[in-house]
């Protein structure tokens, strides 16, 4: 008989699983990743655990591989979302050139212009974009992430690419010309 099984609850499962799993955890995810993220990474595979608690193996040594499969499966999602990042981060700098001019100035000035347009943009703007370009999510898949319908979430996409082009195209064009609070900020919902 398992330890899992002679537990008297979930709770008390749940517990002898992270008693005998987290410190061997701990040191496989140190040894694959940013050692500071380590305890962060840990932490999300247990909460991933908990939540599909129902699916977990009986035996010991096979609930310990279970746990070990989850937590390198998000570590491998983190590793794919970075990736992710960066090729959008190559494909504007491959673009951004072409599109807007050859010299570097122009360049780091679109850059610039672009963050700071960004910084005001509303969360629920960002959200939206952010789902669309840096997670690469089409409406239906970004819309379920937000929990609305994928026509919502198309609505919400075209606004946000509005605002982030009104900003760029009225944006002041010294830094001290943007007000300290934000209130162009919440104007972009």
């Amino acid at each position: 008989m398992s330890h899992l099984s002679r537990a008297h609850d979930r709770a008390d499962a749940f517990r002898s699983l992270y008693e005998s799993s987290y410190a061997d955890l701990l040191k496989f995810v140190q040894r694959r990743t940013e050692p500071a993220n380590a305890e962060d990474v840990v932490a999300e595979a247990f909460l991933v655990v908990w939540r599909r608690f129902s699916e977990v193996p009986a035996d010991e040594n096979n609930a310990r591989a279970w746990v070990f499969g989850i937590t390198r499966n998000l570590m491998l999602n983190a590793q794919r979302g970075e990736q992710r990042r960066q090729a959008l981060g190559v494909r504007l700098a491959e673009t951004t050139p072409e599109c807007f001019s050859t010299s570097h100035a122009d360049l780091v000035s679109s850059r610039i212009d672009l963050g700071r347009a960004w910084a005001l943009l509303s969360e629920v703007h960002q959200e939206a974009l952010g789902l669309a370009v840096f997670e690469n999510l089409a409406a239906p898949q970004a819309a379920k992430v937000l929990g609305i319908s994928p026509v919502a979430f198309r609505l919400r996409l075209t606004r946000a690419r509005r605002a982030l082009r009104l900003l760029l195209d009225h944006l002041p064009h010294h830094a001290s010309d943007i007000p300290a609070a934000t209130p162009e900020k919440a104007s972009t919902l």
